[in-house]
């Protein structure tokens, strides 16, 4: 009898673990990259970026330290807005003030990150070494452009003009897609002494010497020949394109080289 008590005993014991195992809460993922995802905190930095010399270029409530190129008291009418924590360009409103979006400084040995979405069959683009003056009405007249491009769009089939490359002037060095509309990419643009990297999620896109006689005969064959102040600078303001197609931006941010 006493040795039927044990047994059941245990049985009993064994049992109510196994429950508490089972019953597990299924949502302790702290640890998973799925709660990570989820949990993400944008347009912020991290303390150890602060000390790497990181700062933002957007922080996701307001248009400070950005206006609309040649057209700085327009940018509040502009097709330029924050939704959701979002640098929205909402290109598609007819009523908006037309143009991209610049910085308010000047950048020259940096490293710049951002990640960036557009609408289905959307193309932009982001400018560096833009000049900003009234002998220029656009920002691509000066700006070398890193090209932004939904994979829906007829673009994506011209090497010259897939998403990542210098637009126009040299293809993708390692082909990568771009994630279509509604999710992410992640850009990386290094500029020093001249000298561009261009990256993709990851993948190194383009590469180039802004101070070689190489890059001088690209432009020279290129649709870029007859504008006289383009990809000379080596300094300058960065723009984001208006281009007819709504864009997205976060996480913006640079730090000096």
């Amino acid at each position: 009898m006493v040795k039927n008590f044990f047994f059941c005993s245990l049985i009993f014991l064994s049992f109510m673990i196994s429950c508490r195992i089972d019953k597990k809460p299924k949502d302790q993922t702290w640890h998973t990259k799925k709660w990570a995802l989820e949990n993400q905190v944008h347009n912020q930095l991290l303390d150890i970026e602060k000390e790497q010399g990181w700062a933002l270029l957007f922080d996701g409530k307001t248009l400070n330290g950005w206006h609309l190129y040649n057209k700085p008291d327009s940018t509040r009418f502009s097709a330029w807005e924050v939704r959701d924590g979002n640098l929205f360009c909402n290109a598609t409103d007819e009523n908006k003030v037309f143009g991209d979006l610049v910085t308010d400084k000047e950048y020259e040995n940096y490293e710049l990150v951002f990640d960036w979405q557009m609408s289905l069959r959307g193309n932009g683009g982001v400018f560096i070494n833009v000049q900003e003056s009234p002998d220029y009405t656009a920002t691509y007249q000066t700006g070398p452009e890193y090209q932004l491009l939904e994979p829906a769009h007829m673009d994506t089939k011209t090497p010259m003009k897939r998403p990542g490359c210098l637009w126009g002037l040299s293809p993708q060095l390692n082909m990568v897609e771009a994630n279509g509309t509604g999710q992410w990419n992640t850009a990386k643009i290094i500029q020093q002494n001249g000298k561009i990297e261009f990256y993709l999620n990851g993948k190194l896109t383009a590469k180039e010497d802004l101070t070689s006689k190489d890059w001088r005969n690209k432009i020279a064959t290129s649709g870029f020949k007859d504008m006289t102040g383009f990809g000379k600078a080596t300094r300058g303001k960065i723009a984001l394109q208006n281009w007819y197609f709504d864009s997205w931006f976060r996480n913006v941010k640079i730090r000096g080289l």
